[in-house]
């Protein structure tokens, strides 16, 4: 695991002059303050938000120092809103370039204590994972279609999406919150594959908690005298994952845990059990593989344990198949000899 200082988070900058970048809840905190970042390098930003008066108010900011924004209101757990937040970079600067799924909320409702109506459980409200999963899942799959208008080799294109350390701890009290930023990262190890294959960047920044609105008074309360991530350092986290010229670091969790720099985590790879199992039979056929009798070995066991599964699963269906199909197929090329033989037995009967 390596770790990306400060004055490493912009170095790919240039990448993204002219580019267009499409954020989600920029009209404050981390958004905003990525959205200010990528105009200062020379993006195009399109902001989706919910609070469209503050997103005004960036885009703004952004014209005031030169750059160029737009920004539109939309409810992120509305994917027909999306659908014009998307048709809106594309008609009014051509392209999508970077998309970064960050709006999200903390959590809503009590989850862990049912609210009770007439002594029975009341349906909880399922307000954060409409936003921090249903959101960002509508958002990617947008990605994948409008990340490809217009693109050619060697264009820079990137999906970031914004995970939490609740990705990978849970949050007593913040069930859903924590389910859903697990889910955010399933979802970027999952596209990863596909991405690459499209030469399409994609990470997930992962910060601890940050000094913005999302974050709960009694939860900043309980955190007094615990260094909180600078929203600077994540919005620079947001940018380099997005530029980075390396493709081996795309599929990357990027951490921020505590007032400390960005770590990378490059992308793991389970290689026990039955992942294991997997990675033999696959590798099996190479003709490298054959110099290693151990792994050959692994390899013809693992497509052994293969065919016996099939025959085990669909044997009995595949012989009598295969066995009507012989008969047929002797029958047709017989049919002449049926025919006399046949005739021949009804004339002896008369």
């Amino acid at each position: 695991m390596s770790y990306i200082p400060d004055d490493k988070l912009f170095s790919f900058a240039d990448r993204v002059k002219g580019k267009v970048v499409v954020i989600t809840g920029a009209a404050n905190g981390i958004g905003k303050e990525a959205a200010l970042r990528f105009a200062e390098h020379g993006a195009k930003v399109v902001i989706g938000d919910l609070d469209i008066s503050g997103a005004n108010k960036v885009v703004s900011e952004i014209e005031k120092s030169g750059g160029t924004a737009a920004s539109i209101k939309c409810d992120v757990s509305n994917f027909d809103q999306q659908v014009e937040m998307f048709e809106l970079a594309i008609k009014k600067y051509g392209s999508v370039d970077i998309v970064v799924p960050n709006a999200g909320v903390n959590e809503i409702g009590f989850f862990s204590a049912p609210q009770l109506k007439d002594g029975k459980p009341v349906k909880p409200s399922m307000k954060t994972m409409e936003i921090n999963l249903f959101g960002v899942l509508y958002t990617a799959h947008l990605a994948l279609h409008y990340l490809e208008v217009g693109k050619k080799e060697g264009d820079l294109k990137s999906l970031i999406l914004i995970g939490s350390m609740a990705s990978w701890a849970g949050i007593p009290k913040g069930e859903m919150y924590a389910g859903s930023k697990h889910a955010v990262l399933g979802v970027m190890r999952s596209l990863y594959p596909i991405l690459d294959l499209k030469g399409i960047r994609i990470g997930c920044i992962h910060p601890f908690f940050a000094d913005t609105a999302i974050v709960p008074i009694p939860v900043k309360l309980l955190l007094a005298g615990i260094p909180l991530t600078p929203v600077s350092r994540i919005a620079g986290a947001i940018f380099y994952a997005a530029t980075d010229a390396d493709p081996s670091s795309s599929g990357s969790s990027w951490l921020l845990t505590d007032d400390g720099p960005v770590f990378q985590v490059p992308k793991e790879e389970f290689k026990m059990g039955v992942y294991k199992m997997i990675d033999d039979r696959a590798n099996a056929g190479k003709a490298a593989d054959f110099w290693d009798v151990h792994r050959a070995l692994n390899g013809i066991k693992g497509w052994y344990l293969f065919f016996r599964d099939i025959w085990r699963i669909t044997g009995r269906a595949v012989v009598l198949t295969a066995g009507s199909a012989w008969l047929v197929k002797v029958a047709w090329d017989n049919r002449q000899s049926i025919e006399q033989l046949v005739h021949s037995t009804i004339a002896s009967l008369k």
